[in-house]
């Protein structure tokens, strides 16, 4: 869990080889333009029926390159209690991997979302700019809890709207969709947590 010198965020998918790599190293890059203390927030992926060891989609890849983000070091990792349990912060590519994060650490429905839906209550949420003097990670943290809050106060959506839809197996311009959508919600969780 969180410590004074940082937090976790872990973003999870089925595999490990499509939407959630896409999002960590997408979201690894937005980081970086909130400058180097950014690395407070450390940023890793994992997926609920992962098989350990196995590189990125190839088309995952190659929309990450064409991002000019960063491809290297990855292999994927199946999703763990102790990972569960050691995040400040999870945002899952769909319903079913919450479900299952907070299947295997029921503590962790808090601060466990849908990447779309925790993009869609942080949009929502009253905002005055963050201070300048607090780290990124201590920003991320003030977001998360007022998306807490605002779980009761925004209407309600159907559910399949917080879905970010599987790419597989369909061709390069599915990960591409997939990859802005992810973007997206990303420059509004960067923009939210930038200070003035």
């Amino acid at each position: 869990m969180m410590t004074s010198d940082g937090c976790r965020v872990v973003l999870v998918c089925h595999a490990n080889i499509c939407r959630s790599p896409m999002a960590e190293r997408l979201a690894r890059q937005a980081l970086e333009r909130l400058g180097p203390s950014a690395k407070t927030v450390e940023i890793s992926s994992a997926g609920t029926h992962a098989r350990t060891g196995h590189p990125m989609h190839p088309h995952t890849r190659q929309v990450l390159r064409d991002r000019g983000a960063d491809v290297s070091g990855f292999n994927s990792r199946r999703l763990t209690p102790q990972l569960v349990a050691s995040a400040d912060l999870i945002l899952t590519a769909d319903r079913q991997q919450r479900a299952a994060c907070v299947t295997l650490v029921p503590a962790a429905v808090r601060h466990t979302y849908t990447l779309k839906q925790f993009g869609r209550l942080a949009a929502a949420v009253p905002t005055g700019r963050p201070a300048a003097s607090k780290s990124p990670h201590e920003r991320l943290l003030a977001l998360r809890e007022k998306v807490i809050l605002a779980r009761s106060e925004v209407p309600f959506v159907p559910g399949t709207e917080d879905d970010l839809v599987d790419p597989l197996p369909g061709p390069v311009e599915a990960f591409e969709r997939c990859a802005d959508e992810i973007s997206q919600v990303l420059g509004v969780i960067v923009g939210l947590i930038a200070p003035e």
